[in-house]
């Protein structure tokens, strides 16, 4: 397999590779660059401020039974977040990165990166945050929780309000801070990406059973004075924390490849 450089495609390149109006043979000739590069990836702006959502799409040449390896980092190099996209039948890919937290702070240029099995077929994508922000800044709305990462949870609750939010990785949950004035009700809705298979609730650290689980939904009747409620699943978002460890994952995985492959093409023939 050839190695294949590392393109930045501007968001004029993008909108021509999508657009109905193109003339001559542009959009022939753009058609003909995509089928030919093992992936590519490409934003709807180059420009966005911290509360913008980034749309990031992309194509592979050749589908294979393998997700794409979607990797944020900052303009000091940190990560910022790490994902796996699915593929479409036809190639396409797509996901949407919201801006708004406290990962995404600084100014500057970020940098988008694509892998599909192997770091050799790789891409990126470079877009500019601009404007201030400040650390409490989220995109969610009144009646969803703030996960760290920026992502929100659908919630209502009865008898208190809810404090804070946060993701414990290790067991696989969602933790809930509310303040209980009476005995009332909280319930949850939070999408299958964030948390899904809940089959297990926490109310101030003990298994609680007045609890309803639908539709990747919960409703928990908690007493007056609880604390902290802990909805637990099969699988949950990671934290930052868990991100350097995927990408070692992945690292790794990509190094045995290559080394097995580099063996057997210095095996000896008879």
């Amino acid at each position: 397999m050839t190695a294949v450089g590392t393109l930045t495609l501007s968001s004029a390149y993008a909108e021509c590779l999508t657009c109905d109006d193109a003339v001559g043979g542009k959009m022939a000739t753009n058609q003909m660059l995509l089928r030919d590069l093992p992936i590519t990836v490409w934003t709807d702006k180059t420009t966005y401020d911290h509360n913008d959502k980034i749309m990031v799409h992309g194509n592979v040449a050749t589908v294979s039974k393998m997700p794409v390896t979607l990797t944020v980092t900052s303009p000091n190099n940190s990560i910022v977040t790490i994902a796996q996209l699915d593929v479409n039948s036809d190639g396409s890919f797509e996901t949407t990165l919201m801006t708004g937290g406290e990962l995404w702070k600084q100014k500057g240029t970020y940098t988008i990166k694509v892998n599909y099995g192997t770091f050799e077929k790789n891409n990126k994508v470079l877009v500019e945050l601009t404007g201030e922000t400040s650390a409490s800044s989220n995109n969610c709305g009144s009646s969803e929780l703030y996960l760290k990462g920026n992502y929100c949870v659908p919630y209502t609750i009865t008898g208190g309000k809810v404090t804070g939010a946060s993701i414990n990785s290790n067991d696989k949950s969602i933790i809930v801070k509310i303040s209980a004035d009476e005995d009332g009700t909280l319930t949850l809705n939070p999408d299958k990406s964030v948390l899904d298979g809940i089959f297990m609730v926490l109310v101030d650290g003990q298994e609680w059973d007045d609890v309803e689980i639908g539709d990747n939904s919960v409703t928990i009747m908690f007493p007056v004075g609880t604390e902290k409620i802990e909805v637990i699943g099969t699988f949950v978002i990671p934290e930052f924390g868990t991100i350097a460890v995927m990408i070692l994952a992945v690292a790794i995985i990509s190094i045995i490849a290559v080394s097995a492959k580099s063996r057997l093409s210095i095996m000896p023939r008879y």
